[in-house]
């Protein structure tokens, strides 16, 4: 029998049940043959002390005092009422006790290995508390933190949904601020919805032109027809003025460490206008120049009125001029900017649950087609259906095509008068 198998409670109190409080029987014992034992004990220590009288005393007085009923028999009682009520009954209950002990610590012991997910007694922890190494909550948080962050992650993502399914049964009808609401509205050139002509009631054809300014994307976008010279002069500019806010920021705790005033915004401005000098200049001949210091004249000069692509009569891949483009082309510089539309374009696609079954990414051209369905037959389409242009111009670009158009109109206007 195993020690979980005792009673939990010590609080019985019987002569006989096994384990009880004042029980002559034990389960600790397994059930040996107490009662023969303790008879073999008594027996044993009656016949000592029987023994020791009949050595020592006399005769008579042996006679006399077996008068009165058997002096074994008496000695016996005596050593059963005395040792087996006291010594015996003591030792059961502190074996049970012991055993009892024993099998709660068992007990407890288990349930740590078990449930070691479960929280730990308070009396364990206050033991456990000693400093970061012994009882450290900081992983606890961190990953409590996760937990409520996921989980509000994923509410808000909830909610902007139903806000998202709400606010297009409420609107019921097709308007420009389904593409850009908020404070980006401002963005939208032009926004033009018509009904489809074959079929009015379900197809709707959109047009919409958004202007972004550079300023506000994250990379700008830079053209495919722009210089090699400019990407670099332009990243040049930005290390200048990261190199010049920096200063800024060791003068201001300077002059907080010193206890002088803080520089005013005016201050500040002027401060870092002067310090361009120390960092370019526009002496664009001499090698020596500031500006050259980042970036050599030489390399400047062979940079200089290079394209995107080079001719292919002239590619020499051993050519300076080759690898700096090379370079620039795996840094993504001039293609970063658009990267970044398109990404975003297309996780707009991906959240709005729009699948799209062809993509063509004009890099060169800046240029971007989504379709919904790859066929172009219109025999063969769905009427519900969409594509995506996406096409990016810059500034020189649109006054090029505005001097292209003024031509056109202007021989439009002579082919009238002709007329």
């Amino acid at each position: 029998m195993g020690a979980i198998d005792l009673p939990k409670s010590p609080n019985v109190f019987h002569p006989e049940k096994p384990s009880a409080v004042g029980s002559r029987n034990s389960l600790a014992q397994e059930y040996r043959d107490q009662q023969g034992e303790v008879n073999q004990l008594l027996e044993e220590e009656t016949n000592k002390v029987i023994h020791h009288l009949t050595a020592r005393l006399p005769k008579d007085v042996l006679e006399r005092l077996d008068i009165m009923g058997g002096l074994k028999e008496k000695l016996y009682n005596y050593f059963n009422q005395n040792y087996q009520n006291m010594f015996n009954r003591y030792m059961v209950t502190s074996e049970d006790e012991m055993v009892k002990k024993v099998r709660n610590f068992i007990d407890k012991e288990e349930t740590k290995v078990l449930a070691r997910y479960t929280p730990k007694e308070i009396a364990d922890l206050l033991d456990a508390v000693g400093g970061a190494d012994k009882f450290n909550t900081g992983e606890i948080e961190k990953s409590m933190v996760n937990m409520y962050g996921h989980l509000q992650g994923h509410i808000q993502r909830g909610v902007n949904e139903l806000e998202t399914h709400t606010n297009s049964i409420l609107r019921q009808k097709t308007d420009t601020g389904a593409f850009v609401r908020g404070e980006n509205a401002y963005s939208i050139v032009k926004c033009a919805f018509k009904d489809n002509i074959v079929k009015p009631k379900n197809v709707t054809d959109v047009k919409l032109s958004i202007n972004i300014l550079d300023s506000e994307l994250i990379s700008p976008i830079f053209h495919y027809q722009v210089t090699m010279e400019f990407l670099i002069k332009d990243l040049l500019s930005k290390h200048i003025i990261d190199h010049i806010d920096r200063e800024m920021e060791k003068l201001k705790d300077e002059r907080i460490d010193q206890g002088l005033e803080e520089l005013s915004d005016g201050e500040i401005l002027f401060s870092k206008i002067g310090k361009v000098e120390d960092h370019t200049d526009d002496d664009l001949e001499n090698e020596k120049s500031k500006r050259y210091k980042v970036v050599s004249k030489g390399i400047m000069d062979r940079l200089s009125q290079l394209r995107a692509e080079i001719d292919p009569d002239t590619f020499d891949q051993m050519n300076i001029r080759e690898n700096l483009k090379k370079i620039i082309d795996i840094e993504n510089i001039r293609n970063r900017g658009f990267n970044t539309a398109i990404n975003s374009i297309t996780s707009i696609l991906d959240t709005s649950k729009m699948g799209y079954q062809y993509i063509e990414n004009l890099k060169n051209g800046r240029e971007l087609l989504i379709r919904e369905y790859e066929d172009t037959d219109t025999a063969n389409l769905p009427d519900e259906r969409y594509q995506l242009k996406l096409k990016y111009l810059d500034s020189s670009q649109l006054i090029e095509d505005r001097k292209a158009y003024d031509v056109q109109l202007k021989s439009f206007e002579t082919e009238i008068q002709h007329v």
